[in-house]
This record gives structure tokens, sequence and C-alpha cells, in this order.
């Protein structure tokens, strides 16, 4: 998982728990998301790439370009 990237269907920020998709498993997957540093919002729409994944459907991510 560490590594790969994916897509935020919901915002992720402090004190809100987001949502990714990653393709993993030949197929695309819902994950909760938190940002990997606490003080960074993500919103809806950005590629993001995976730093941390929590077993069963918990991952921490970053943006993955810069704007």
């Amino acid at each position: 998982m560490v590594g790969l990237m994916g897509r935020v269907t919901g915002t992720i920020g402090p004190g809100l728990v987001g949502e990714v998709i990653v393709r993993v498993r030949g197929g695309a997957e819902h994950f909760l998301a938190y940002p990997a540093t606490g003080s960074d919002r993500i919103e809806r729409g950005t590629v993001v790439m995976v730093v941390e994944y929590q077993p069963p459907r918990t991952v921490y991510v970053q943006a993955a370009y810069d704007s």
C-alpha cells in the first residue's frame, strides 16, 4: 500500500476523517484517510500518495504534487 497513488473522495484534514480511492488488488477500493502531517487539509479530487497503511482500511496520505 505504501507508495500507491489515490484520489481524495472526501476532504481530509485536522479533525476530519476523509476518504480516498486507491487502485489495489486488481480493482479500486475506498479507505479512511488522515493527513500524513496533522495540519494539512487535502481537498476532494486531489491526487495523493499513501505514506502509511494501518490494516484493514486506514491510510495516511500526502498530496502527490505541489500546488
